[in-house]
């Protein structure tokens, strides 16, 4: 068949219509979503309270139930609830940036001149606070287990970059990384970890007999064959999570912020406020922000709050049929360590090496050549896109984003797993309301793409 319609660059996706891999098949008649919002009712309930009683801006009843909720069901002793998780992830940042080097200039960053160690492999909302802050980002690798930062990477460039005293760690897809590890190198050389559980609220990681942290019980432990599963969202000096629209949970928008110190959520609480100070006129000694929740985007979280485990349960669900589904395949699904309890935010797939056809990426757009028994991420992605279901590439790694090009990398043994997951591996359609045979009918173009 004419490889303009075979492969090489789609113009359209009509030309998959010609292709007699695909014959057969017509485009769904409703779009598969990648993960949309699942409402219940409940949030309605607690929208109109707010605005019944008045309440709509930044303070309420619906604010101090979701900071109070979450953080029993994490296991942290504060929560501040806020605009966003980047605005979480700023003010967390901040924070730390503030013990570590003491209060900055009004009109600098708390890490101006200092380097922060990140994940590579994460959307950059968890990185940008850093360059907020006047900080330099050197990115460190990801590991195979879990995709998510490498401890042993994390070593070298502590070697190699011994005056670090910040880490900043995500959670991707709604896997734990290996938090134990992570924190032992952290103590080692004196640093303090951000933790970003933006993707992965619900989800746990089971402690080891040695482990760094304290075994002390916290009201979101579980446990699992006598070992204690604890929530993410608990292992950073501050972590935060999100309620952005495709998150587990959302409040259509939102984060929150995670802090054992009542003095440190007091100072970010009034950050959140434009840090007013405890005056009788309006007054202000340090730099403040405009990032509080408003009380009508905390009912939509609080209605959603008691359906997290059904979310979750839901999404492991898609994450098994998927795994039977595509076992055929030379593909495997995003993995999942032994000592974990993922929240199975999004389901992907990695293709195996020797099964990548031709694949060429710019910046801005992709090429692809197909061949007989062989896929790539931009064939699939394409071909979901053109029979109207929704797919995205794994997390370009930020040491590959053009706004980071001059930043540091490392990688133990001069690999670079954080580009070659990037390039074989892609997040498939993971709504929680796909039905069964929306889901088969991905399963089944994915398979036709590897004819």
């Amino acid at each position: 068949m004419d490889e303009e319609i075979r492969g090489g660059k789609r113009r359209g996706g009509e030309l998959f219509l010609m292709d007699e891999r695909f014959q057969g098949i017509k485009p769904a008649p409703n779009k598969i979503l990648l993960s949309s919002p699942t409402m219940h009712g409940d949030e309605q309930h607690w929208v109109n309270e707010a605005f019944r009683t008045n309440w709509v801006t930044t303070l309420g009843a619906n604010i101090t139930a979701v900071e109070d909720e979450l953080k029993e069901y994490i296991g942290r002793n504060e929560a501040v609830a806020l605009s966003a998780g980047t605005a979480a992830l700023h003010l967390a940042i901040r924070l730390a940036g503030k013990k570590l080097y003491g209060p900055p200039k009004t009109k600098e960053g708390t890490l101006v001149g200092k380097r922060v160690f990140c994940s590579d492999m994460t959307f950059d909302a968890t990185v940008n606070p850093v360059a907020y802050e006047g900080g330099e980002a050197i990115f460190v690798d990801t590991e195979t287990d879990s995709w998510n930062m490498d401890p042993i990477s994390l070593e070298k460039a502590f070697e190699q970059h011994s005056d670090v005293r910040l880490i900043v760690v995500a959670h991707l897809y709604g896997t734990p990384g290996k938090v134990e590890d992570i924190r032992r190198i952290a103590d080692k050389h004196g640093a303090l970890i951000v933790e970003d559980a933006a993707e992965s609220l619900g989800a746990g990681y089971c402690l080891s007999e040695d482990t760094p942290f304290d075994k002390t019980s916290r009201s979101g432990d579980k446990t699992i064959d006598s070992k204690i599963l604890r929530q993410t969202g608990c292992f950073g000096d501050i972590s935060i999570i999100s309620f952005n629209g495709n998150k587990i949970i959302t409040g259509s928008s939102g984060g929150m912020l995670l802090t054992d110190s009542a003095d440190e959520a007091r100072k970010v609480r009034k950050w959140s406020t434009q840090a007013r100070d405890n005056a009788p006129w309006y007054q202000h000694t340090e730099l403040g922000y405009n990032y509080r929740m408003s009380n009508i985007v905390a009912g939509v979280v609080r209605g959603q709050i008691p359906y997290l485990q059904e979310h979750i349960e839901k999404k492991k669900e898609i994450y098994e049929k998927y795994r039977e589904g595509l076992s055929d395949l030379p593909v495997k699904m995003n993995p999942i360590p032994g000592n974990v309890s993922p929240n199975y935010w999004l389901s992907c797939i990695i293709i195996d090496p020797d099964a990548m056809c031709y694949q060429k990426r710019a910046d801005n757009e992709a090429e692809y050549r197909t061949e007989p028994g062989k896929s790539c991420p931009t064939e699939i992605l394409t071909t979901l896109s053109s029979f109207n279901a929704e797919g995205r590439p794994i997390w370009k790694p930020m040491h590959m984003q053009p706004i980071y090009s001059g930043c540091s990398f490392v990688s133990a043994n001069g690999k670079d797993n954080s580009r070659d997951i990037f390039d074989r591996g892609l997040c498939l359609p993971s709504d929680n309301k796909m039905t069964d045979y929306e889901q088969d009918f991905v399963i089944d173009i994915i398979h036709r793409c590897f004819k």
